[in-house]
């Protein structure tokens, strides 16, 4: 994956073709909540020359970069640099409403590459890992000024890390002597505070916590929570939503309310018939999961983890 200076974003598209073939033939708007370098963007909006877009990126260094890609198609290109949870509710409120909806989660490579947002504990930065530059809290706040005991609750639930509390005791001792400043020296911490016997398998040791580090400073998971609560009203009926997900945190909501929407009756198993009255408002395509094949694992390997999830609203 090539380096990129500020204004030329690049983020190879995972899933491409599939997220291609999934666009209705009569799609007339589609909202991607997550533009990012525009590259699924760019290629639905060439093959489709009818196709509206409204772009939302929480990141505006994206939302910059992905202006110029979408240059030859400004006439259909409607930007907004928000978050989703404010973005979809800004959408709803203006009666737009979409054939398709696409939202590829997680950090994009351009992120990860530029050193100074702090994201990779391969690269010594500042402390930082906002999607939004405008976000008042930063990884440096959270790290040094969070509680050992909410630091250990988030480095469990969002890292899924068996070792959370050795963890953020390691992380309290440390910053009592001298704060930490650099992603480089959080690394060197995690480190010191797992097993030497856990530290040589297939993950560095510093990833799951780097990961619920950046998901509590994002407010990651509300945020999808809420673009999945209001999805549903953004669709227009036969409309589908294919959400592009990268660890089981995010995946596990995403399946989770697609099963709410196609099933939602809430009554007891045991009575024979509903009584609830609530209706399927949207049914989950097969395959239920679709993943990146061989080749494109090869050429991209941030594919390998992405799982692509899509319903269609009844």
């Amino acid at each position: 994956m090539r380096r990129q200076n500020k204004l030329d974003f690049y983020h190879a598209p995972v899933l491409l073709e599939e997220v291609h073939a999934l666009l209705p033939n009569r799609a007339a708007v589609m909202i991607d909540f997550t533009l990012g370098g525009a590259g699924h963007a760019v290629r639905l909006l060439t093959d489709f020359p009818k196709l509206v877009l409204w772009g939302v990126d929480r990141d505006n260094d994206a939302l910059i970069a992905a202006k110029q890609k979408l240059l030859p198609f400004r006439d259909r290109v409607h930007l907004i640099h928000d978050r989703f949870s404010s973005a979809s509710r800004f959408l709803i409120d203006n009666h737009v409403r979409a054939d398709f909806i696409l939202a590829d989660l997680g950090v994009s490579s351009f992120q990860l590459d530029q050193k100074e947002r702090g994201f990779s504990f391969r690269q010594d930065a500042p402390l930082d890992m906002r999607m939004d530059r405008d976000s008042p809290l930063t990884a440096f706040e959270l790290v040094n000024n969070w509680s050992e005991q909410d630091l250990t609750a988030i480095i469990r639930q969002f890292g899924e890390e068996p070792f959370a509390k050795k963890i953020a005791q390691q992380i309290a001792r440390q910053r009592s002597k001298k704060a930490l400043l650099t992603t480089q020296q959080l690394s060197d911490c995690i480190r010191e505070a797992v097993p030497k016997k856990f530290q040589f398998g297939r993950l560095h040791p510093a990833t799951r916590t780097f990961q619920a580090i950046r998901i509590a400073v994002n407010n990651e998971l509300d945020e999808l929570k809420n673009l999945l609560t209001n999805a549903i009203e953004l669709l227009t009926p036969g409309g589908r939503m294919a959400i592009i997900s990268f660890h089981s945190l995010e995946d596990r909501e995403v399946k989770k309310k697609f099963h709410v929407w196609e099933h939602p009756c809430q009554c007891p198993k045991d009575i024979p018939y509903c009584i609830c009255g609530l209706k399927p408002v949207a049914k989950t395509l097969k395959p239920k999961l679709i993943q990146a094949g061989e080749t494109e694992m090869e050429l991209n390997p941030r594919s390998r983890s992405a799982k692509l999830r899509v319903t269609e609203k009844q």
